[in-house]
């Protein structure tokens, strides 16, 4: 994340309200239907991706946001650890599971159909933080460079994979990216307008930590940043609606937990006070982040290096995308249990800045030739680069074989080479069937299902365990990429 932010250094000079777009810029407007339109295929293409791939990135994915929804819609269901202690609050699997209730009342069962349901609230969030980047760059690029910004950020490798995905650094990334243009507005103009813009930004803020807690550093920098910029009435409105997020967290919280803000405390606590985040899952070095970095960093991210630096050079001020970015890596490699995905909302703010820069520098070259041929170039760029980032296998072809197999008159299924927290738990099931897990054909769980008829399907990974199942009676029925599907009368 730190490559993306290429002019994290100090700024010279203090924050001040962005400046308004140069005479140079191209203006050539594009028809707001088309620009509309575009803007929501953009933001489709991610979900679309990952209803049809399935698969996860994490098991958070599954188990803090799907099945959890799950379980509230249907009575049952696998609960994590944190939702036994308290560590998360029911905010994002409330939302889903009121779409997945509205499935469920239409009468839909198969979890391919009903994953692409409450993969709607996460499009329209998507596509409206893709409008915030939208504005974002309008400012500083004019329209055709505000098209392309949007294109940079919602087509590159990390967005694609990540933006679709039910994870808290989706969500919360989307809601930063709403934040960030609300607080760049100018606080020039109608006392209306810079209400208007503070509390939509605290909003945002707000909602970006309601969804994932570590998102606080950007609140932490953001306000900060107004502060240093001295935008008091804009501070004054952020705090405001960024206190109508909190009261509704602690309303929730009290509800569900009993005590306000009771997931909140008891997160800090774990993985921030007590250590206990780092005991139990690890602790890694700071260049723990520079590999992934690397290959999570669009290559034409590269290319907004020396452009950022100019204003540096000429006493203007850090934009606030890139120092909530900083503000954020630097915590982040200091913190001692690390992963991948953690990287993923400073990253997409960050992009913001970057695409920004970019965009304003193509769109103000003098002919269209050779602004075309820029914006085709920067665009190749952003597919070269990333196809590594998150590096763990999303077991796509697992989830499918498991969708697969729970079809029809399955009774039971075992999953052979994949953990519980690995496995698509209920959500992908579909049903409330016995299933388990098992690596080896000699442990207690396999030997348990191959005595227990009612258990007539099977996933195995790489043909693990095959001759012992087909020994059971089992017979083939399909492969999914690198699962064997098996089922038994």
């Amino acid at each position: 994340m730190n490559a993306s932010i290429p002019n994290a250094p100090e700024a010279p000079a203090t924050p001040q309200a962005p400046v308004e777009l140069p005479a140079s810029a191209v203006r050539t407007e594009l028809p707001g239907r088309l620009r509309a339109l575009g803007l929501l295929a953009v933001a489709l293409v991610p979900c679309v991706l990952a209803v049809r791939q399935l698969g996860r990135i994490h098991p958070d994915e599954v188990f803090q946001a799907l099945e959890p929804a799950y379980w509230r819609v249907h009575g049952y269901g696998v609960l994590a650890w944190e939702w036994r202690e308290g560590l998360r609050n029911w905010a994002v699997p409330g939302v889903l599971a009121a779409f997945l209730k509205v499935a469920h009342g239409f009468g839909v069962t198969d979890p391919r159909v009903y994953r692409g349901v409450v993969a709607l609230p996460q499009f329209a969030l998507h596509a409206w933080s893709l409008w915030a980047v939208h504005r974002f760059a309008e400012r500083r690029a004019g329209p055709w460079g505000a098209a392309l910004a949007v294109l940079l950020v919602g087509l590159s490798a990390p967005v694609l994979l990540f933006a679709g995905r039910t994870l808290s650094e989706s969500f919360s990334a989307s809601f930063l990216l709403v934040a960030m243009e609300a607080l760049d507005r100018p606080d020039t103009g109608p006392a209306s307008r810079v209400r208007r813009a503070g509390l939509l930004g605290g909003v945002a803020l707000g909602l970006a930590v309601v969804t994932r807690y570590p998102s606080a550093l950007f609140v932490v920098a953001a306000l900060g940043w107004l502060v240093a910029a001295r935008r008091w009435r804009l501070l004054a409105f952020t705090c405001v609606g960024g206190a109508v997020v909190a009261a509704g967290l602690g309303l929730l919280d009290w509800g569900t937990w009993g005590t306000p803000f009771h997931s909140f405390l008891a997160y800090v606590d774990y993985n921030v006070l007590s250590g206990k985040a780092a005991a139990a899952f690890g602790a890694s070095p700071p260049g723990f982040y520079w590999e992934p970095l690397l290959q999570a960093v669009p290559l034409w991210a590269w290319a907004a290096v020396p452009l950022s630096l100019v204003p540096l050079f000429r006493f203007r001020a850090l934009s606030l995308p890139l120092t909530c970015a900083a503000v954020y890596t630097a915590v982040l490699l200091t913190t001692p249990h690390k992963e991948e995905r953690f990287l993923y909302p400073g990253l997409v703010v960050a992009l913001l800045a970057a695409a920004s820069q970019l965009a304003a520098s193509i769109a103000a070259l003098p002919r269209p030739g050779l602004r075309g041929a820029g914006a085709v170039l920067a665009l190749s760029l952003g597919f070269v680069h990333g196809q590594g980032f998150p590096s763990n296998d999303l077991r796509a072809d697992q989830f499918r074989a498991i969708v697969r197999a729970t079809r029809g008159d399955a009774t039971g299924l075992l999953i052979v080479n994949e953990g519980l927290w690995g496995s698509g738990g209920y959500f992908y099931i579909g049903r409330n069937i016995p299933w388990r897990t098992c690596d080896w054909p000699q442990d207690a769980a396999f030997q348990a299902s191959i005595r227990d008829r009612a258990f007539n399907r099977a996933v195995t990974f790489e043909g693990r365990a095959l001759e012992e199942l087909q020994a059971a009676g089992f017979r083939v029925v399909r492969q999914v990429g690198r699962e064997t599907i098996l089922a038994r009368d």
